[in-house]
């Protein structure tokens, strides 16, 4: 007889919230005039922007398209080339090479496990002596705790990159007292909401900026290039009816208001979120002591948005595998998870020639690590399972 556990004993990762009100905010719009192009996703736009304390934002179907069109807004193209942490999932890379540009990866840093700004500054001295520096760097804020963003900004200026933060895991997390989406350290922010991040449309990102060009080069990208505003559009004939004209080559990469009524909905709990993600955290940083694993580090300058958390096992004290540690808990039924496997390992990135040790510390971290459950409806009773489990599948 299966003694596996059943599917409603399981605990995830992560996972989405939602509640009776997101329900009727998408029927609501389901039953108006615009499912699309309405005013679902500039109120969600608005609402994002006026929380991160940026001046412009643009939502998209999906934060790979939004980063995808970032990098298009600061001219990415062929020859160029786009370095990124190599510790994050591979839109961080893909969106330079739908330009067309190169890709380089950055070692991460052995405590945050973020982009190293020290690693990026060795490899900025070197990059310059052979004439071949990055267009953008694209900082990833993994598990929703900033890069550091100050040593990595002024090393723009020294080296004159732009900056992309890639913000998926991070809206609602904090850097230096201010929201990451700001701006103040960077051209762009990149947010996603996908159902397991902090807050979810289903599917779908958005790009914040403080810069108007920028902005306006993302508004046309998202919708086919097109422009309905006159001061934009080339003279036509008078007697020919031009209400709108493609000036750009762009992308439908339009949010529809479906997915916009229930991430402007979700925007009214971000915070009640975060602060369910932190308890959870704490108690986790509480009663996970003395287990033979290092649990997250958080940096003092910074308030983390918890999107997971992440133990690394102390394999030289341990008997088992990271393997067979990762198949006992799912055989459990804690639904763990390996984030993230370093992009460069990923075949189609060892085809266009990286190969294993380019970057030690991200397949350090890769070998030795496994994110346990962490969203805001885990209940206090899963959780102690998931500490339980935990304690007994590695004190075993």
């Amino acid at each position: 007889m299966d003694k596996s556990p059943s599917r409603e004993t399981k605990i995830s990762y992560a996972k989405q919230s939602i509640s009776q009100g997101d329900i009727e905010a998408v029927i609501e719009v389901l039953k108006s005039n615009y499912l699309t192009q309405g005013p679902m996703v500039p109120a969600f736009e608005d609402l994002v922007s006026s929380y991160v304390q940026a001046d412009h934002a643009f939502a998209f179907n999906s934060a790979t398209s939004a980063l995808h069109a970032a990098c298009l807004s600061l001219e990415v193209s062929a020859g160029d080339v786009v370095w990124t942490s190599a510790n994050t999932f591979v839109a961080s890379a893909n969106c330079a090479l739908y330009c067309g540009a190169d890709v380089d990866f950055i070692d991460i840093d052995p405590h945050t496990y973020n982009l190293s700004s020290s690693r990026l500054e060795e490899k900025l001295i070197q990059a310059k002596k052979v004439g071949r520096l990055p267009k953008v760097v694209i900082p990833v804020h993994f598990c929703g705790q900033s890069c550091d963003m100050v040593a990595i900004h002024k090393l723009s200026k020294i080296y004159g990159f732009r900056i992309i933060e890639d913000a998926s895991h991070a809206i609602g997390a904090e850097y230096k007292s201010e929201k990451i989406g700001c701006g103040r350290f960077s051209d762009i922010t990149i947010f996603s909401f996908h159902p397991v991040k902090i807050i979810t449309s289903a599917e779908g990102g958005m790009a914040v900026t403080n810069n108007s060009k920028v902005a306006d080069k993302l508004k046309l990208l998202r919708s086919h290039g097109i422009t309905s505003s006159p001061e934009k559009m080339d003279s036509r004939p008078e007697e020919e009816i031009w209400n709108y004209q493609q000036i750009d080559l762009g992308f439908n990469y339009r949010m529809s208001d479906i997915n916009a009524a229930l991430g402007l909905k979700q925007m009214e709990r971000i915070d009640k979120f975060l602060s369910r993600r932190r308890a959870i955290a704490l108690e986790y940083d509480q009663k996970l002591q003395g287990l033979p694993i290092t649990l997250p580090f958080q940096l003092s300058s910074g308030l983390s948005s918890y999107h997971l958390y992440p133990v690394r096992l102390n394999l030289d004290e341990l008997k088992k595998s990271q393997k067979d540690i990762f198949n006992s808990l799912r055989s459990h039924g804690l639904l763990v998870n390996l984030l993230y496997i370093p992009v460069y390992l990923q075949p189609y990135y060892q085809s266009l020639g990286f190969k294993r040790g380019y970057c030690p510390e991200a397949e350090n971290y890769f070998h030795e690590s496994i994110s346990i459950p962490m969203y805001p409806d885990l209940t206090e009773d899963q959780q102690l399972r998931v500490i339980e489990t935990l304690s007994l599948v590695l004190t075993s």
